[in-house]
């Protein structure tokens, strides 16, 4: 079983705890994470971009020229896509780019994605964060304590709203719920520090 050391507020060593093998401490699946987070990305576009045709733009109902005689190539329409105010052609148009994965695919990669952070030593389990305010000089102070990078994502067991609010604008520090943490969160931070009571969560989850 994988152990990891917990730590308090001010980055010291108050114990450690076991980890449930099954899901911190498997064979990390590149393939499950790579198609979870592609479909993550891919889930956040709006795809409202648009471009008008030449049928969609003003104008151009008249012929420009007559079509022989005059030496110049033959025009229909002063709106063609050459054609300066002319229509886009095969520009962007609404699309969605929703990707769905597999229940399976998508549990797996989250277990890779936490095996591969308690492997590299990149996943630190606090005791407890309680903020007495709205402070984010408090919050900063816990960051820099526990040595957790440029890049941290908290993992809370429930709403927070004090501590959410304290975060929020310290550049590269995230938080998120045990119910809407992904694998792109995971894996896009240099660390990933997780609550104690946010373990016992996510374990009873994907057990």
């Amino acid at each position: 079983m994988p152990t990891v050391a917990v730590k308090d507020m001010t980055g010291k060593k108050v114990s450690d705890l076991e980890l449930a093998e099954s899901i911190f401490g498997i064979e990390p699946s590149i393939p499950a994470m790579h198609l979870c987070v592609v479909a993550y990305l891919a889930n956040q576009r709006q795809g409202t971009q648009s471009t008008l045709t030449r049928s969609e733009v003003s104008g151009g109902g008249k012929k420009p020229w007559r079509q022989k005689g005059t030496g110049r190539a033959r025009q229909g329409s002063t709106r063609a896509p050459q054609w300066y105010h002319g229509g886009i052609s095969h520009g962007p148009k609404p699309r969605t780019y929703h990707k769905d994965v597999n229940k399976k695919v998508r549990r797996l990669a989250m277990k890779s994605a936490l095996s591969a952070k308690v492997a590299d030593n990149e996943l630190i389990v606090l005791d407890d964060l309680k903020l007495d305010s709205i402070k984010t000089k408090e919050m900063a102070k816990v960051v820099k304590a526990l040595d957790a990078g440029k890049k941290v994502t908290f993992v809370l067991p429930e709403k927070n709203d004090t501590i959410y609010l304290s975060a929020r604008n310290i550049a590269g520090v995230k938080t998120t719920l045990v119910n809407t943490l992904n694998v792109y969160d995971i894996l896009n931070c240099d660390t990933i520090v997780v609550l104690k009571d946010a373990v016992s969560k996510i374990e009873e989850v994907y057990a």
